[in-house]
């Protein structure tokens, strides 16, 4: 697989910089929520870099960001690399952004370097992939992949702003009634990468710069709503009250145990939201509303898991007499990457000089949902301290610019495949 020199690694960076500056927030983090006007201005920066070499610019009706190199052969099915440039509140650079801007660079690069390609190159920024904003993440990846319905637009931020006005406020070439024609079929995308940072420890104290995904976990998302009885926290006995913050209590502790036994090994339980309503100190609380983000690779044991948890809610709410009720949020299976663009990223990476490293993913990705539609491959680059979401969030320009060879290299090998293309 012949290599390039063409990655500009400082073009790169400064990209990832100026795009940072974009919703910085005063601990130096970034908070760039989904359909947002913070949003908004990164998409406007990244649209600018992409019309610069070239690209046509369009939006589809997930409020997907696409900018298309053209082929010799326009055609048949691009190649798509891509990832996410929103945010989580306060978050850090380079989450879903290296992939985009990674994404970028290699389209410049094939432009300077004059290659020649039957395909068309496609990058896509997915609109929400965090879901930090309407509390269901992966929207865009999971539109085109037909895994959206109506509910998924009447979902309210905290301002009580739905996904649907959001999403027609954002541009005027989305059009939410017409989501249907944006939704994709096997066989019109050729392949897809994605190049994302680690999120964990593990390659920093491995030493490595980077390492080829093979399997990504599912993520299981629902909200729980516990509800008991106001009062007044002075004149209700303790042996009288319906009081749904113990109960919580008892369900959270009760998930940490049951993710922490041997026989759970990469599941993982999370209670990223805790809500107790109405919120005075001295108020027996009416409702307590609590987020669970359950992932695994083995779906059979996530959802044995989830039905643990449902039995520990009913077990304990009926002890307490507290009313219960789970509202269901995204619910992915894990996903197992393309086992032939794997193998192409590992000779990419033998070819750099790199050791061919190959790892699972216990964060989502809107790879993930790609899998639906076509053959998938992903490559993780090595972030300091395994810390994301927070604003020391950091990885190496050379790090990622080693990632940005190999998605270049794979690109090219790609945009010539002319198996079920049509062509001579």
């Amino acid at each position: 697989m012949k290599l390039s020199q063409g990655i500009n690694v400082e073009r790169l960076q400064k990209r990832i910089m100026d795009l940072g500056e974009i919703g910085k927030t005063p601990s130096g983090g970034v908070t760039r929520r989904a359909l947002s006007p913070e949003d908004k201005q990164g998409h406007q920066l990244v649209i600018g870099w992409m019309k610069e070499l070239g690209m046509n610019v369009r939006y589809d009706h997930f409020g997907n960001l696409i900018g298309r190199l053209e082929g010799n052969h326009p055609e048949i099915p691009p190649v798509v690399i891509g990832s996410h440039i929103d945010t989580v509140k306060n978050g850090g650079k380079f989450d879903g952004v290296i992939g985009v801007l990674g994404g970028i660079e290699v389209a410049q690069t094939l432009r300077e370097e004059g290659f020649s390609h039957a395909r068309p190159l496609e990058i896509i920024a997915f609109c929400e992939e965090e879901g930090s904003r309407f509390n269901d993440g992966l929207f865009g990846s999971r539109g085109v992949a037909g895994k959206l319905n109506e509910s998924d637009l009447i979902k309210l931020d905290e301002k009580g702003i739905t996904r649907l006005e959001a999403l027609k406020n954002f541009s005027d070439q989305i059009q939410p009634e017409n989501m249907a024609h944006s939704v994709l079929k096997q066989g019109e995308v050729h392949a897809y990468l994605e190049m994302h940072i680690e999120q964990g420890p593990y390659l920093e104290a491995e030493e490595l710069p980077i390492a080829v995904v093979t399997d990504i976990a599912g993520p299981h998302w629902m909200t729980i709503t516990l509800e008991g009885e106001a009062g007044h926290a002075g004149t209700v006995p303790m042996h009288l009250r319906r009081d749904p913050v113990p109960a919580a209590s008892e369900i959270i502790l009760y998930i940490e145990k049951l993710c922490n036994m041997p026989e759970a090994k990469e599941t993982v339980g999370t209670v990223g939201i805790l809500e107790s309503i109405p919120g005075g100190s001295n108020i027996i609380p009416a409702k307590v509303r609590f987020t669970l983000d359950l992932r695994d690779i083995d779906l059979d044991r996530r959802e044995g898991l989830f039905k643990s948890i449902v039995n520990k809610i009913q077990e304990v709410c009926k002890e307490r007499a507290i009313d219960w009720n789970i509202e269901e949020g995204m619910r992915v299976p894990p996903v197992s990457c393309s086992p032939r663009l794997t193998s192409y990223l590992l000779e990419a990476m033998k070819d750099m000089g790199l050791p061919p490293k190959k790892m699972v993913s216990g964060a989502g990705h809107d790879a993930m949902l790609m899998t639906e539609l076509t053959d998938v491959g992903m490559i993780f680059v090595r972030c300091k301290k395994g810390v994301s979401h927070q604003p020391e969030e950091w990885a190496d320009a050379e790090d990622i610019a080693k990632g940005t060879e190999t998605l270049l290299a794979v690109a090219k090998v790609l945009l010539n495949e002319r198996e079920d293309a049509g062509i001579a």
